[in-house]
């Protein structure tokens, strides 16, 4: 199945969650915090301006970006868990 976001939404697929501190302490699964960051799996058209134009997208498939703790929408599809974001809730894209 695949999934294609609306206009400005972005799909995230979000990073697992670390298992081991950089101490080395291993934590438990009720200790990890939920990801901020994630890989953009696919990009809405953009948003529909008042002159009937789109909107340029800022991020592309395969960014990885940073998002809020409370954004978007969690979904699953195939198994697979995603968030579903407005462009205007990513924080940043994170560059190598």
């Amino acid at each position: 199945m695949k999934l294609k976001p609306l206009e400005d939404r972005v799909v995230v697929k979000p990073q697992e969650a670390q298992a081991v501190t950089t101490g080395g302490i291993v934590l438990p699964e009720s200790a990890k915090e939920k990801p901020l960051m994630g890989k953009v799996v696919a990009v809405g058209n953009g948003k529909l301006l008042d002159s009937g134009a789109r909107g340029e997208m800022s991020v592309k498939k395969g960014d990885v970006v940073l998002y809020g703790k409370y954004g978007g929408s969690e979904v699953e599809v195939d198994d697979v868990e995603y968030k579903i974001l407005r462009e205007s809730e990513l924080l940043g894209i994170v560059e190598k």
